[in-house]
């Protein structure tokens, strides 16, 4: 089989869903590729380099496509680019299909057959696999450069001539990868560190990268896949009096709280914003789910309150390089696992296949995003209705 690498056409995306090294492991396996030429400048793979390591370099998006049973990307496709996919070929990319509901609609139009990458279950068979994880390693890592730099303080303490300079003080908001990497970040940085997660299990992964954990006398809300479920009103009463409390104090506040298919919750009000000290910075992770922050702008760096507000949203991408080698041994991983000797066995019984596979043969087979699609009791709508969409 071959899969197809395209240029990503998001504004300001420099990643590669494939790089180099990844070609030669996959045609090792049966699995070859094509690339079109440029797709990797930006992550500083040339077109040599993928020639050097047996990809195919195709001069136009049309020549690569033509002979691809897939195409493997990292953004999801605009609809325009979902009418130029093969009928029958395989997408493999972010997808977002709990909230992409017309995406998901023209991709079963078009018989295309799509796996979301960012639905693959956080399972230890899937560790290899999960997009999600690896890229927001970086973005943890790249939120505290970013308020470092924006900071007008010190992170370390300093002993000078002049006298003793007090570190700075940063709090995380969510202590998953993003935020667990942040505080490590943080921490090397000298750096004091605090956490806040209403998941009680991470508290010793917190303490563990020497900062201390902000313990509320709440529910614990750890649910399924590694997420938060849904608390009661006392609980998030008593856990926004506590962020509250701590941001007040902060020099910078990193939020990487998010949920599945849903707006981002929101943990930082803009009262508790007007309450930081002047000069402050946060850094909003969540910005492209509409973010943790009351005030967060997507994609924007605003002030507000004489408080710095990041709202960047392509966080992985500034760390391209490194981003995009990650992604491309995500996708190495799973593309071995669902094909063999170079063909699909899209098993629907396998927990990762069932998780990730959105459309298929005309159909929205997950089971999820059918009902959202078309929820229970509603008339059935022909795929090809939605075949401009």
């Amino acid at each position: 089989m071959r899969i197809a690498v395209p240029k990503e056409t998001a504004p300001g995306e420099r990643r590669v869903a494939i790089v180099p090294e990844t070609v030669k492991r996959l045609a090792a396996k049966k699995v070859e590729t094509s690339v079109l030429a440029g797709a990797g400048a930006l992550s500083f793979a040339s077109d040599e380099e993928y020639k050097s390591h047996g990809a195919r370099v195709d001069a136009t998006l049309d020549a690569a496509l033509a002979d691809a049973d897939a195409v493997v990307q990292i953004r999801p496709p605009t609809l325009d680019e979902v009418k130029r996919l093969k009928e029958g070929s395989t997408l493999v990319s972010l997808l977002y299909p709990l909230v992409s509901l017309d995406l998901v609609k023209a991709l079963a139009a078009r018989k295309v057959t799509s796996i979301a990458v960012d639905m693959i279950p956080r399972t230890t068979l899937a560790q290899m696999m999960d997009v999600l994880s690896s890229q927001a390693t970086a973005a943890g890592y790249e939120a505290v450069l970013i308020a470092a730099q924006t900071l007008p303080r010190f992170f370390p303490m300093l002993m000078t001539a002049a006298g003793t300079i007090a570190p700075a003080r940063v709090l995380i908001l969510g202590a998953g990868v993003a935020g667990l990497q942040a505080i490590g970040t943080a921490r090397r940085l000298g750096a004091v560190v605090e956490a806040f997660d209403v998941r009680k299990v991470v508290k010793e992964q917190v303490e563990s990268l020497g900062a201390k954990f902000v313990d509320v006398d709440a529910e614990d809300a750890a649910g399924a896949g590694g997420y938060a479920k849904e608390q009661g009103e006392e609980a998030k009463r008593k856990q926004a009096a506590a962020i509250a409390e701590h941001a007040a104090k902060a020099d910078v506040v990193i939020c990487t709280a998010l949920i599945p298919g849903r707006r981002a919750p929101t943990l930082l009000t803009a009262d508790m914003v007007k309450a930081m000290k002047p000069g402050s910075v946060v850094v909003d992770l969540a910005a492209e789910q509409q973010g943790n922050c009351e005030l967060t702008k997507p994609g924007e760096v605003t002030v507000q309150h004489g408080v710095t507000i990041v709202g960047y949203t392509d966080m992985p991408s500034r760390l391209c390089a490194h981003s995009s080698q990650m992604y491309s041994r995500n996708m190495e991983k799973l593309l071995l696992y669902v094909t063999k000797d170079g063909a699909w066995k899209l098993d629907p019984k396998d927990e990762i296949v069932a998780g990730s596979l959105i459309t298929q043969g005309g159909e929205i087979v997950h089971p999820k995003v059918k009902e959202l699609v078309q929820p229970k009791g509603a008339a059935a709508t022909p795929a090809a209705g939605v075949a401009g969409a």
